[in-house]
């Protein structure tokens, strides 16, 4: 009794804090229908007409499964692929099952989920890593009724140190935390990953994060989040008659991990552009500033809408992550912009310059076949591009 009244403030503690993941439900349920073929981040509802108490059930957890398997565990996972009713609610259950004298659930991550972890029996031993830099393991041994949290995203890991099979219940802060189990991920992933990669990764050669290494906080200075001059109008004498000045992780570190930057978009009278481009990794607001904008951006397949609109100072624009997206000056005046962006690092592809201007080029017979072009035509667009980008 005690482990289940436990087990009930894990649960409710961690749908206490889904808004930390998972989007806030608008309505008492949304049951998801796991048939759709419509993609949502999360998944369809159901018509509430035709739910029933089946779809807020999962039977037999209290069951303990076979762990004969290379690792000794296995993880019976109750998320909203088999408890639709859990659609929007932010949060999920697992039973971990592990055998005698080392049973490992090995090194993992749950990339949109905390864990609360509640042991039924046995005596686990467990912990996680912090991330770079200091990658501290916080380890713990565990016994029946004992509980650990595991932080959001932070590798862990839970092992058997008993004689006897133990079993454990996470409760975790997502409807579908998802999970990467390292050394399948990174040994196993398809195709592979190059064994030099791998190689030069795991000798501690070079540190490579998905971001930038943190500075000492003791060096830290106000100046690092700190920079100067964006109101200077730049000059717009190239090709393009525009000039972007990016304000990003790379030149204004106090970014870092914030996950926004910002760019002023100056463009010449009559014509000044901003050319054909996506953003990988950010999605953009421009405010226009000064002069006369004609923006857009078009859906991705099979649509290709495109969706435009002539711009004036103080309006407001959204270009959608990864779409590709264009401003033009269509005024006698010189124009202006701000944009902000949901990357530290959005990244940028300037469509033309990377379809025929890539180093080495992209095959003249792909492009020609691509754009429907002749191939004479593709080799003069090769030549002006690769020498403008070289």
């Amino acid at each position: 009794m005690a482990v289940h009244l436990l087990l009930a403030v894990i649960l409710a503690l961690a749908a206490s804090h889904t808004t930390a993941t998972d989007p806030t439900q608008l309505q008492d349920f949304c049951v998801a229908d796991n048939t759709s073929n419509i993609f949502i981040n999360g998944v369809v509802c159901k018509n509430p007409q035709v739910v029933t108490e089946n779809d807020f059930f999962f039977p037999g957890l209290n069951v303990p499964r076979s762990t004969v398997n290379q690792m000794g565990s296995t993880v019976t996972p109750v998320n909203v692929m088999n408890l639709p009713g859990l659609n929007t609610l932010g949060i999920s259950l697992a039973r971990i099952d592990f055998a005698p004298n080392g049973g490992l659930n090995p090194p993992h991550t749950h990339p949109r989920g905390t864990e609360f972890l509640v042991v039924l029996e046995g005596t686990l031993a467990v912990g996680f890593v912090t991330s770079n830099n200091n990658n501290k393991l916080f380890a713990k041994i565990l016994y029946p009724g004992d509980v650990f949290v595991f932080p959001q995203g932070l590798i862990h890991f839970q092992i058997n140190i008993g004689h006897q099979s133990a079993a454990a219940l996470a409760g975790l802060s997502s409807q579908n935390p998802g999970v990467i189990t390292i050394a399948k991920a990174i040994f196993g992933s398809k195709p592979p990953i190059s064994d030099e990669v791998l190689a030069k990764a795991f000798q501690l050669d070079k540190i490579f994060v998905n971001g930038v290494v943190c500075k000492n906080p003791q060096v830290v200075t106000e100046n690092d989040f700190f920079f100067p001059g964006l109101n200077v109008p730049r000059s717009t004498v190239n090709q393009q008659g525009s000039t972007v000045t990016a304000v990003n992780v790379m030149n204004l570190p106090g970014l870092n991990t914030l996950g926004i930057s910002l760019a002023r978009i100056d463009f010449a009278p009559n014509g000044g552009l901003n050319p054909p481009h996506t953003h990988p990794r950010g999605t953009e607001f421009l405010v226009v500033l000064e002069g006369t904008l004609a923006v857009g951006f078009v859906t991705s397949n099979n649509d290709n809408k495109l969706f435009a609109k002539i711009l004036y100072p103080g309006d407001v624009f959204v270009f959608p992550q990864g779409l590709i997206h264009f401003q033009i000056n269509i005024g006698h005046q010189s124009a202006a912009a701000l944009a902000g962006l949901s990357s530290q690092n959005p990244g940028v592809i300037t469509i033309a310059k990377a379809i025929f201007g890539a180093k080495p080029p992209i095959s003249d017979q792909v492009l020609a076949k691509a754009f429907q072009l002749d191939k004479s035509i593709v080799d003069q667009l090769q030549a002006k591009f690769w020498m403008n980008s070289n």
